[in-house]
């Protein structure tokens, strides 16, 4: 408990980052209504990107002989909140069953062996729960210019991750996990660029009519990332991991240059706002 409270203040003051055990790793802070005093639970945990608007986390506990606390809360109360550093998600749980389970347990070993390790100390079926996003985030980072850097180092963090994920793998082929956050990381900037070309980039153009060329640039830098991203996909339908390696890196070339340059001109401006 008290390793917990120690992650979950250093999640809290650096935005999502934590060091030590957790360093590197995809981390969440899930909170759940316990299921006996009712009361908010926060458990930091690992999870898994699955694409669209769910996350998968897994009730390991180690490979205890008991399921955890916050399963057995999700079990009396699916609704839930996830902090990610940057964004704050309600959720809803549901609890993987049979072969979907197997599949996602599978994908998690495929990754990371450990999870196999922690199956293998106990007689319990270690389970997978899905949260499934409800509603819209709330910013859960300042605003301005800093929320703008937090997202776009989140961005970065996974690239780096995906990146040696890539490295540290011995298969011949694409591990299907390593498929899923590739393609979770495509669509995660898909979702971020739509919401600036749509939102505010033309609250910026109105309130800054000086910034048009820097707006005009970054919106065509937004189709050539596209472009990228489609590249990326199309990569990862084939069995390829040297070729999806070369698209990771084409594309972590081109959107750093990319966010450098927002950062540069669009940070002092959301500032003063």
């Amino acid at each position: 408990m008290d390793f917990n409270q120690q992650v979950i203040g250093e999640f809290r003051a650096n935005n999502g980052q934590v060091g030590g055990y957790f360093d590197g790793a995809r981390l969440l802070l899930l909170t759940t209504t316990g299921a006996r005093s009712g009361k908010p639970h926060t458990t930091p945990l690992g999870y898994l990107p699955n694409g669209g608007e769910r996350t998968l986390v897994i009730a390991s506990a180690g490979g205890a002989p008991n399921n955890p606390a916050w399963y057995h809360n999700l079990k009396a109360n699916p609704r839930a909140t996830v902090e990610t550093g940057v964004l704050i998600f309600d959720v809803e749980a549901e609890i993987l069953e049979g072969a979907e389970r197997d599949v996602a347990f599978a994908r998690a070993v495929e990754s990371d062996p450990g999870w196999a390790g922690y199956q293998a100390k106990t007689t319990r079926t270690i389970p997978v729960v899905a949260l499934r996003v409800v509603g819209r985030p709330r910013a859960g980072a300042p605003p301005g210019g800093a929320y703008l850097k937090l997202v776009h180092d989140g961005f970065r963090r996974e690239l780096a991750l995906i990146r040696k994920e890539l490295s540290d793998s011995g298969r011949p082929g694409l591990g299907v996990q390593l498929r899923i956050n590739c393609l979770t990381l495509c669509q995660g900037l898909h979702h971020h660029h739509t919401g600036e070309d749509t939102m505010m980039f033309p609250g910026l153009a109105e309130g800054h009519p000086s910034l048009a060329p820097t707006l005009e640039r970054l919106a065509k830098e937004h189709e050539r990332i596209a472009a990228l991203l489609e590249e990326l996909k199309q990569t990862l339908s084939g069995d390829d991991p040297l070729k999806v390696r070369a698209e990771i890196e084409r594309l972590a070339d081109e959107l750093e240059a990319h966010l450098r340059y927002e950062e540069e001109q669009l940070i002092p401006i959301l500032d003063l706002a």
